[in-house]
């Protein structure tokens, strides 16, 4: 075993592909799937299920990769302290909701490590695809919400996939709308007056079910729905449609100007917002940096997540 066959582990773990792991390393993919193969050999174990649309960790292959990575950090930082040699490049891949203080929070991360050299990375995705992502270690944080109406099914789902569901703020519903908007001059909006407009909702692949949306209240009738991908989009179609989203209430205004609007929204919801951790994992500082600021950016974040954990 060497230092350069458990750093291709974690490449190829976080990439999903031996070729796409090869690129970035600047090796042949034969020449790393090898070394890959010799590292499996040595210790009895498959590391990798490999398969024609790319590589997926076996149980054992998420164990031994938790050790490999705590293996390679620990051997940069010796290299950092006693070879003199520059910092290491800076690694983290946080997959979210589209939650713009996630995002306020990546940026605030970024500014703070004021590392020489990183590599990043920052999904916006589908509420499954979060899921997935942690627990293959794709990403070492993701970012959700849990409700009344979606916590046993995402519950079970986490809990199957090894993960752990650490609640960061209890929020009332709000929706976004423009400023440009009817009811823009409203302090409080019920469903009712927002029938009339369309509901923006972020579409979820295969798993597009009300469990799995981004939107609580997601099962109530609507007689207008636009399903869109991207927060730039959606955005673009409050504004132009006059259309509505509901969300956390949560916006930053350095990042999404002044033309959107949160509103308050008449419900007895609660949205438990938090974000996800691989039972296996070991937190890289960064990672670690960004949950910080994730927290600073929640206004009294303990009361908040005590009050999460007691639903």
């Amino acid at each position: 075993m060497t230092i350069q066959q458990l750093k291709y582990v974690v490449k190829i773990a976080e990439c999903g592909s031996i070729t796409e792991a090869a690129r970035r390393l600047f090796i042949s993919q034969p020449s790393l799937s090898a070394a890959v193969k010799e590292l499996e050999e040595e210790f009895g174990l498959e590391i990798f299920y490999r398969t024609a649309r790319g590589v997926s960790l076996s149980a054992a292959g998420s164990e031994f990769l938790s050790y490999a990575r705590q293996i390679t950090e620990l051997s940069e930082l010796l290299q950092e302290r006693w070879l003199s040699e520059k910092p290491p490049r800076r690694l983290c891949s946080v997959s979210t909701q589209h939650y713009s203080f996630a995002v306020n929070a990546f940026v605030n991360m970024i500014l703070s490590m004021g590392a020489h050299e990183y590599e990043f990375t920052l999904r916006e995705t589908r509420t499954y695809e979060i899921i997935e992502d942690v627990a293959e270690f794709r990403s070492e944080i993701g970012v959700l919400y849990l409700s009344e109406f979606n916590r046993k099914v995402l519950t079970k789902l986490i809990r199957e996939r090894h993960l752990v569901f650490y609640p960061l703020f209890d929020a009332d519903p709000h929706v976004f709308i423009s400023a440009s908007h009817p009811l823009a001059g409203c302090t409080e909006i019920s469903l009712d007056m927002l029938e009339d407009y369309p509901f923006l909702t972020f579409e979820q692949g295969s798993y597009n079910s009300f469990y799995f949306s981004e939107e609580i209240l997601s099962a109530e009738p609507r007689k207008k729905v636009i399903r869109v991908t991207d927060r730039a989009t959606l955005f673009n179609l409050l504004i132009g449609l006059n259309g509505y989203t509901v969300c956390t209430g949560i916006l930053d205004r350095k990042l999404n100007g002044s033309n959107i609007l949160s509103v308050r929204l008449q419900s007895g919801e609660r949205m438990c917002v938090g974000y996800l951790l691989n039972e296996k994992t070991r937190l890289s500082v960064s990672a670690a940096r960004y949950i910080e600021e994730l927290k600073k950016l929640v206004p009294d974040s303990g009361a908040q997540s005590e009050r999460c954990e007691k639903k």
